[in-house]
């Protein structure tokens, strides 16, 4: 099973890079506020940059190792990497950047091919797979910001690497291009028998591609989860807001089951235990429940006083605050065709985000 470990440290301008992960064939994810040093990351990884201390290293390979002297070339390291602008050659059209990646491949493999058609074959096949049909001979400045990108793509997935770092990988897509590419990378993510990495700002796609997920925040990775699981129950305010809670406050236990919400003027009932390093309590907007003026539910119903309210094509969101204690405010999220102004909201107290 390929392995990836890392643990090193890095000096940068404005913080300390420190990084120490282990990750198993699979797909890793990496969330964290711009500047926070993931895409530093991905470049130490690759060899691009040079940590001042640590080890990077495989299951079979060590990549650098400050106290053995090892600093291995990116060349050396069998990583692919997606830089943000591409770095496609210029001076090469679609297919021949292609078939740079193919053609290295097969340079350094000379006794073991595993590819059994022809390079042009192989492109052909690519460039089918990354919707480039008719740019083959076309030249890198003459390509859309996505058309560069899904070139890159196809040639770094042509070099078969051993490691896979994409770098805001669907960021100059349109949203119906991004979402079809999204199913096919997650297929070849899923066949792919190495280590992959995402560096995103897009919750939604770490979700669909990735197995785990890292959130980072000042330089250091905050929490390590499977991402189903960290999305479930993020444990740590960075996280819930970089997994897309809207509704954070600040928190104190008021009793054995009671928190005080600080921000928003109101308690709830919490029926588990409580984590003893509380600070915060998050909401999604999409678990409040809107309830009957007459509904006889008294825990964890909150009183509406509405602040605004929007439309988008496929689902409705109120602003409001607690009726009662007008304080910070509340999002609420609804499926289109239930626009009405409830009287309360109430949340389950399992749907109640308990953070660090």
């Amino acid at each position: 099973m390929k392995k990836l470990r890392a643990d090193f440290r890095k000096k940068l301008k404005n913080f300390d890079l420190q990084m120490n992960f282990d990750m198993e064939e699979g797909c890793l994810g990496i969330l964290g506020a711009s500047g926070c040093g993931k895409s530093m990351t991905l470049k130490t990884i690759a060899g691009i940059v040079t940590p001042d201390s640590g080890k990077i290293e495989t299951e079979r390979t060590v990549f650098y190792d400050s106290g053995e002297k090892v600093n291995l070339t990116p060349q050396k390291r069998k990583v692919g990497y997606l830089f943000q602008n591409y770095a496609l050659f210029p001076n090469m059209t679609v297919a021949e950047n292609i078939s740079a990646g193919i053609r290295h491949t097969q340079e350094k493999n000379k006794k073991h091919r595993t590819l059994r058609h022809s390079v042009r074959e192989q492109v052909k096949v690519l460039i089918e797979q990354f919707h480039l049909e008719g740019l083959e001979n076309q030249y890198p400045v003459k390509l859309s910001g996505g058309q560069q990108q899904r070139t890159a793509l196809a040639r770094i997935l042509a070099s078969r690497p051993d490691i896979l770092l994409l770098d805001e990988p669907f960021s100059a897509m349109d949203s119906y291009l991004r979402e079809e590419l999204q199913i096919e990378m997650g297929n070849r993510l899923k066949a792919f028998s190495g280590c992959s990495i995402i560096v995103s700002h897009d919750r939604d796609e770490i979700y669909k591609l990735c197995s785990h997920t890292m959130i980072m925040g000042d330089g250091s990775n905050i929490i390590f989860e499977e991402t189903k699981k960290l999305f479930d129950q993020p444990r740590y305010m960075q996280a819930a807001r970089l997994t897309g809670c809207k509704n954070i406050s600040k928190a104190e236990r008021v009793g054995p089951q009671k928190i005080r919400a600080i921000d928003w003027g109101t308690e709830f009932y919490i029926d588990r235990e409580l984590p003893e390093q509380l600070s915060y309590i998050g909401i999604r907007a999409h678990d409040f429940v809107p309830v009957d003026v007459n509904d006889d539910r008294r825990e964890n119903v909150i009183p509406v006083y509405p602040c605004g309210m929007t439309k988008a094509p496929f689902e409705w969101t109120l602003l409001f605050q607690n009726k009662e204690n007008p304080k910070g405010n509340l999002w609420m999220k609804q499926e289109r065709g239930k626009e009405h102004i409830p009287e309360k909201v109430w949340v389950d107290q399992n749907k109640i985000l308990l953070l660090k």
